[in-house]
């Protein structure tokens, strides 16, 4: 079957391995055919030729893992050895090797969920990044009436303007240097501000700062501390994404003195939010073809993750469609 890796900073090569079979199925185990996966943020850094910090890189040169570094996957199961899927039934959510990029895929049964078969298999894999922004919103506090920031207008950034406008967030603020203002009202910003973090909050006054700001940007140390600067006393704080560095320095004193909370943390019950994803985008029937920008063919994966390197104003969500 094929199956990508990387063998080189910004290079992947198609290769041809073994199929897997039903043989490969350990218990709660699944086999699905490939047909769509989402290219994420925290894939970049293994492309980049970075270690990174995601679980499937084990320490072997990423030259050396088939399928690597893609988890957001969907596909038609054709084997389980989990209790609630079935050969044949359409799933969406977690390559739990983070091995998704190849013809037949093993994963966990409790990283999947059934997605409606309306939907296009790219467009059903953003229900894998919406399922962690919605986890990740509910472990902030109630948003209705409140102010939030969003620190990062990119895939997820753009979901989290989304998703907390629509659980009753007052005023939303999108902080990117990317210039969105073609897309940032159709995902619920009231304010764009195009601007990096540091000069934006340089700025802001403190009648304006935020009940809760959100760290959607990742891969970097600065701007988590640009997203203290910029809470409001008692606000909240939320780091999302894989962190790159072990060891993030933050103004203890800020944190003290205006007594905020700082969360982060990764998806659990994954099963349950991805089932919760499908219903939402369900209620939000505009959401997820808006939010899917480019879909690439399987022969183009080297463009694909060629463009999720390229600031670019029109790019929101890419996908790779068998």
């Amino acid at each position: 079957m094929w199956s990508y890796r990387i063998v080189a900073p910004y290079q992947f090569e198609r290769t041809s391995i073994a199929d897997r079979s039903s043989e490969d199925l350990a218990e709660g185990q699944v086999l699905l055919r490939f047909s769509a996966a989402g290219v994420c943020g925290s894939d970049l850094p293994a492309f980049r030729g970075a270690k990174g910090r995601l679980p499937g890189d084990d320490g072997r040169s990423a030259a050396e893992k088939d399928g690597y570094p893609i988890h957001e996957v969907a596909g038609e199961v054709i084997a389980s050895r989990h209790p609630d899927h079935r050969a044949g039934d359409l799933v969406v959510g977690w390559a739990s090797g983070f091995d998704g990029l190849m013809g037949l895929v093993v994963s966990d049964g409790d990283g999947l969920a059934p997605y409606d078969p309306a939907l296009t298999p790219a467009e059903a894999v953003g229900l894998q990044p919406l399922a962690c922004v919605l986890y990740a919103c509910e472990q902030l506090p109630d948003l209705a009436g409140r102010r939030v920031a969003i620190i990062g207008q990119g895939s997820i950034g753009l979901l989290f303007s989304y998703v907390t406008k629509a659980l009753g967030a007052r005023w939303v603020i999108g902080v990117d240097p990317v210039d969105r203002q073609s897309v940032s009202r159709s995902f619920g910003v009231d304010e764009a501000v195009r601007a990096t973090s540091d000069r934006w909050v340089s700025q802001l006054p403190a009648a304006d700062r935020a009940d809760v700001v959100i760290e959607a940007v990742g891969h970097q140390v600065a701007t988590l501390g640009h997203a203290i600067d910029a809470a409001a006393f008692g606000g909240t704080v939320l780091y999302f994404g894989v962190a790159d560095d072990d060891v993030y320095p933050i103004s203890m004193r800020t944190m003290l003195r205006n007594n905020l909370t700082l969360k982060s943390g990764v998806t659990l019950d994954r099963r349950r939010m991805l089932e919760l994803a499908g219903k939402f985008a369900a209620e939000h029937p505009e959401l997820l073809g808006a939010y899917l920008t480019h879909t690439f063919a399987v022969d183009d994966v080297q463009a694909a993750f060629e463009l999720a390197c390229r600031p670019a104003p029109e790019r929101i969500k890419i996908a790779i469609a068998g």
